[in-house]
């Protein structure tokens, strides 16, 4: 099975680059190893349609990006199948100029939608200042999306382990704009 793990996000405004951050974060933490998967980590920044190449190659897609939802506050973390999201759950609040919603739906509608799942947080400040500072919300929720993305990532029979346990959220947000966005998945 190929795996992807995207990350969605404008690293630029604060809690909107999220996506992107914690790919990196989980990229430069963790090493996934397994004899009969491949595990691409991806930030796809706010590329959203131009995704759609890289996405239909894929048998199982983790998006991580932020979202609304009614009735939430900011740092609170939602795990779900793309196909089954829960009705109070929406896309439409980040900064991206074409959501991953949209793009998902033009893959499905086109019937190339691999299985998808979606890690999806609330943002606590999107896009008042260009900083690559997260809120303290957003670094407290951390755990919660690290926890639920490797139990997820394990259940499918990769191996999970610890390479650089020194690395936090908030160093990754003020490195992440020097890694990779698209030029080449890391597998």
């Amino acid at each position: 099975m190929n795996i992807l793990i995207l990350g969605i996000g404008n690293i630029l405004f604060q809690d909107e680059g999220i996506g992107a951050h914690f790919i990196h974060y989980m990229d430069e933490k963790y090493e996934f190893n397994s004899k009969e998967h491949t595990i691409s980590i991806v930030d796809g920044g706010t590329l959203a349609q131009r995704l759609i190449p890289l996405i239909v190659k894929y048998d199982k897609v983790f998006v991580i990006d932020c979202i609304d939802a009614l009735n939430s506050k900011p740092g609170d973390v939602y795990f779900f199948d793309y196909l089954n999201a829960p009705a109070e759950v929406d896309w439409q609040g980040s900064a991206h100029e074409v959501e991953m919603l949209q793009t998902l739906n033009m893959i499905k509608m086109n019937g190339d939608l691999p299985s998808t799942d979606v890690l999806g947080i609330i943002p606590k400040r999107v896009a008042d200042d260009t900083t690559f500072e997260l809120s303290s919300e957003i670094i407290k929720a951390i755990p919660t999306m690290e926890h639920t993305l490797l139990n997820a990532i394990k259940d499918l029979g990769v191996e999970v382990e610890i390479k650089n346990a020194e690395m936090t959220i908030e160093k990754m947000a003020q490195i992440s704009f020097k890694r990779d966005i698209i030029n080449g998945p890391r597998v």
